[in-house]
């Protein structure tokens, strides 16, 4: 059984920085995608970024240059490092992963961006 936990989510004010963090458990061989996104109520489930097995990295326009993603394959773990947030940032971030054609998810991290 795959599983996805997400930690590091919170409250912080504009312009500051959060770190993101999913830890994957569970049998699996390989990881191809991993993956972060993000939804508000009533919204659809966005990509905010996303890193492949080789290291390829792609970003949704809104967050480039404040976000970053990465990945340690040992451990089975992907990061979000959130800079210079803004209130739009505010959302339930949710950390996937693709593994043998299959796309996993976790329970999701609440990300608040206020003043």
């Amino acid at each position: 059984q795959v599983q996805l936990v997400e930690s590091g989510g919170g409250l912080v004010q504009p312009g500051g920085s959060l770190r993101l963090s999913c830890v994957v458990s569970g049998s699996i061989f390989s990881i191809n995608t991993m993956d972060w996104y993000r939804q508000n109520p009533g919204k659809q489930r966005d990509l905010v970024a996303v890193i492949n097995s080789g290291g390829t990295i792609n970003y949704a326009d809104s967050v480039k240059g404040r976000f970053t993603i990465s990945r340690d394959n040992a451990k089975k773990m992907v990061h979000l490092q959130m800079n210079n947030l803004k209130p739009e940032d505010t959302a339930v971030y949710y950390c996937s992963i693709v593994t043998n054609g299959r796309r996993y998810w976790g329970q999701g991290t609440q990300v608040t961006v206020s003043s």
